[in-house]
């Protein structure tokens, strides 16, 4: 007969053995699986229901020392690290476009590579006019990066990105907002959203051949850089000038950020600051603009990138042996990197061209492979309304 009292010891053995069960027993954490995003349906209400964590990069690294065969030129000089400015929120808008932006997005070069892709066109995939002859290239995105969220963002989804980013800088929304042509807006966008978000940008008719993360070499630390830019051209010849803007010129088809980078946030005032000076004196429109290189395109990239690295700002330039030119990248087979800028040799953004001593498409150094139709002229042909 079960008493009272040996119904107390069997449910006080069988707790024990439970406690002691829970106890010993070890349960590992869930994997982290981290998901492609759908490819938007162009709608920003659709896209805000996609919930996806903020990824990062998957590896985590450990600070190793460059070989010696990596080619770093820094001109002497060495890279200062600001700390983040300190603003009251109610005297935000009162400061400088530049303090604003740089108290909104600050910069950290030692937090990982955002592992986004983002890339704009007039439709997206999952639409029938998006374009056989860019699906190739825009899976190939998604293929060789499983693991992270590619987005392809319409027109009308990025100005409700921009104005969901820059809410607390106005003057950044009214700037896009009355850019006068797609190809200015679509310029704007992507160094909007590095300077944002940062990770990858590339055009839609841009085909990656190989990973990013084979981009740069694995022994240079990752927490030493926080933008990757690649050459477009590199003309030797006497009338280099008839058909490129600058004697070396960097791409602005693909780039890869950590955000807040200051020459993001340089290239994003720049432009911001003219458009509303024109736009106050009435000159925004396309008789008054020469062409997209100068305004938003390449010919501003490359100025933003090597003001960067001759600012005394952002460099101590007590030991400096001279300013960063052209003729430092000029000719280059491999990797340079300058402050914490990796600059790609031309063989990585343009291979196949067959000038200007690039390599092809099968070359080690090819990383991405972008289609020139429109884009490779002389330079007065590259006016407003051209593809730039």
């Amino acid at each position: 007969m079960l008493t009272f009292k040996r119904a107390l010891v069997i449910a006080c053995v069988v707790l024990t053995f439970f406690i002691l069960l829970k106890n010993t027993h070890t349960s590992e954490p869930a994997p982290l699986v981290s998901h492609n995003s759908p490819k938007p349906t162009g709608s920003y209400s659709d896209n805000k229901k996609i919930q996806v964590a903020p990824p990062e990069d998957l590896v985590e690294e450990k600070p190793v020392a460059p070989p010696k065969q990596w080619n770093t030129d820094d001109g002497g000089r060495a890279l200062v690290r600001k700390p983040k400015p300190q603003v009251p929120l109610g005297q935000l808008n009162a400061q400088p476009l530049r303090k604003q932006l740089s108290y909104v997005f600050p910069y950290d070069v030692e937090s990982k590579f955002p592992a986004y892709i983002w890339q704009t066109w007039k439709y997206t995939p999952a639409e029938g006019k998006f374009g056989e002859e860019f699906r190739p290239a825009e899976a190939s995105w998604s293929e060789l990066h499983p693991t992270f969220v590619h987005e392809v963002i319409t027109d009308s989804v990025a100005s409700h990105l921009i104005r969901h980013f820059y809410a607390s800088i106005p003057e950044v929304q009214e700037a896009y907002e009355a850019l006068p042509q797609a190809v200015l807006k679509a310029d704007f966008f992507r160094y909007l959203i590095l300077l944002a978000r940062g990770g990858i940008y590339s055009d839609i008719d841009t085909t990656a051949l190989k990973s990013a993360v084979e981009w740069v070499p694995s022994e240079v630390p990752r927490s030493s850089y926080g933008l990757v830019v690649g050459i477009e051209a590199d003309p030797d010849r006497p009338d280099w000038h008839d058909w490129y803007s600058r004697r070396i010129q960097f791409c602005q088809w693909t780039i890869q950020s950590k955000p807040g980078h200051p020459v993001l946030l340089d290239v994003v005032a720049s432009i911001t600051e003219e458009t509303l000076r024109r736009k106050a004196i009435g000159q925004l429109d396309k008789s008054h603009m020469k062409s997209v290189v100068e305004y938003t395109g390449p010919a501003l990239w490359t100025d933003a990138v090597f003001k960067f690295f001759n600012d005394p700002e952002y460099f101590d330039m007590s030991t400096s042996k001279g300013n960063i030119t052209w003729q430092q990248f000029t000719g280059i087979k491999q990797a340079k990197k300058v402050g914490d800028v990796v600059v790609l040799p031309i063989t990585s953004f343009s291979p196949g061209v067959g000038q200007m001593g690039a390599g092809e498409d099968d070359d080690p150094m090819a990383f991405v492979k972008h289609n020139f139709e429109g884009t490779w002229k002389p330079e007065k042909e590259r006016h407003i309304g051209s593809k730039g």
